[in-house]
């Protein structure tokens, strides 16, 4: 007996200028689109982590068709069903309709033609004509109207990462530095070992050692503030070569206009619409200011499970919390997990800039071909980094406590403190001090009493931990 066929939904004719495809009836995309899920079977990665390009081109294609309008180079009932349609594309209403990957053609000319024919067919649709009619609405002569693959996916590009870093980034990475700074603010005044080279060194607090986490992240942050101003210039206006060739010349300021008002965010038309075809410098700076970011991150959390490494055999001066069973055959073992997922985050964020940066390097004359793939390493870069700050904030950073008995075993037993006699009696003597001490297991105190070096008063007086935390 033959397996019953799935049932499979009636199809209907789509033409571009490569002649005819059948397109599913219930897909709004048309030719363009379908010709590219045949041709670029690469990879699972639909366009783009959290819809991001396709809630731009959404913002971007409304914002033409009211610019078109406005510029009575469309009319007035056509620009509104381009409006409502792409409003909808924005909100994600329509996201099942944009089925392509990652790889396809470096412009993203399949995506701007899938925004394209997905806006028409759902504004014909709106209209009561029939899909693939493209009438009353043209996917090219009227949704892409003024507009090139090569201005419009750069422009869809440089919202979408804006939107992103609003969104998913600087909330997130500042929930995780809150949560520091109050760590910072309340273990201030714990002395602890500080360490170089892995090495004891002299005294500091447990907020010294947090508080400069916090620094390093405030840095980091403000670097990506500064690095994305650059993405505020959109290359709409510019169509295919940066010329301008076939949109009205007030096209790309009118558009940057009423994507700002519509974003909150100063989006402008670029001053020089060649570069901004071909190079996309400000996306680099942006993707290399996020590999600075996730290179704070990664110290940090390296910190955290070095500070927290034992129970009994580590440094052990913090206790985290225990969220999970570390191992499958070592029973009560629990792991630093949150910041070994920290870490391979920021692993994955370098890879990612490395080949933004690379790709970014390959703008041939007027265009950068290299887009697609450019925008998607940005914003993993961004979701990811947004994620494990989160999770490592909820799942670790709040349950961050000091060890105090053995902060004050290990400090009880640093040899570095011999740096305070340094004025006292000589840099020579305090060496004296130290490897007498080392070698012979006394503490520092016996061994520079022993030695003669220091009386038990001067000693006392002298070598005051709390005092070697500042240079009060």
């Amino acid at each position: 007996m033959l397996a019953t066929l799935p049932f499979m939904s009636a199809v209907r004719t789509e033409t571009d200028s490569m002649g005819t495809i059948e397109v599913e009836n219930d897909r709004y995309w048309g030719a363009q689109t379908q010709r590219s899920i045949e041709n670029f079977p690469i990879g699972r990665d639909r366009f783009v982590w959290g819809r991001a390009i396709i809630e731009g081109l959404g913002i971007l294609k409304a914002a033409a068709a009211q610019a078109n309008a406005e510029l009575e180079q469309l009319p007035a009932d056509i620009a509104a069903l381009i409006v409502e349609a792409a409003n909808e594309v924005a909100s994600g209403a329509l996201d099942d309709h944009f089925p392509l990957v990652v790889f396809q053609t470096g412009s993203g000319t399949q995506s701007n033609m899938n925004s394209n024919e997905v806006i028409s067919n759902r504004a014909i649709e709106m209209a009561g004509g029939e899909m693939g009619s493209k009438v009353p609405v043209h996917p090219n002569d009227h949704v892409n109207r003024g507009q090139s693959s090569n201005d419009t996916f750069p422009t869809a590009m440089y919202v979408a990462t804006i939107l992103e870093l609003d969104r998913e980034l600087y909330p997130k990475v500042q929930k995780l530095r809150s949560t520091l700074h109050a760590k910072a603010v309340q273990y201030d005044g714990l002395v602890k070992v500080g360490r170089t080279h892995l090495q004891d060194a002299t005294p500091i607090t447990l907020g010294q050692e947090i508080g400069a986490w916090v620094a390093q992240i405030d840095q980091a942050l403000a670097s990506v503030r500064s690095a994305a101003t650059g993405l505020f210039d959109l290359a709409i206006g510019g169509t295919a070569v940066g010329t301008g060739l076939n949109a009205h010349p007030q096209f790309g300021d009118r558009v940057a206009a009423i994507i700002a008002e519509r974003t909150g965010h100063p989006f402008r038309s670029a001053e020089n619409k060649f570069a901004a075809l071909a190079a996309h410098d400000a996306l680099i700076t942006t993707s290399a200011a996020l590999r600075t970011l996730a290179g704070a991150l990664m110290k940090m959390a390296n910190d955290v499970r070095w500070l927290a490494s034992g129970p009994r055999n580590g440094v052990g001066e913090i206790v985290i919390p225990e969220n999970e069973p570390g191992s499958s055959i070592m029973p009560g073992k629990v792991n630093p997990t949150q910041c070994e997922a920290m870490t391979m985050v920021c692993t994955q964020v370098f890879g990612n800039d490395a080949t933004v940066a690379f790709a970014g390097s390959q703008g041939n004359f007027q265009l950068n071909v290299f887009k697609p793939v450019m925008v998607h390493n940005v914003i993993e870069s961004i979701r990811l980094i947004g994620d494990t700050c989160v999770a490592f904030n909820d799942n670790c950073a709040v349950g961050i406590e000091p060890n105090t008995a053995k902060i004050a075993e290990n400090l009880a037993s640093n040899l570095m403190q011999v740096t305070a006699l340094n004025k006292h009696i000589g840099y020579d003597n305090a060496a004296a001090i130290a490897k007498h001490a080392h070698k012979n297991g006394l503490t520092l105190r016996a061994a520079a009493i022993e030695l003669g070096h220091v009386t038990e008063a001067q000693f006392d007086e002298w070598v005051v931990p709390l005092d070697m935390t500042s240079n009060q």
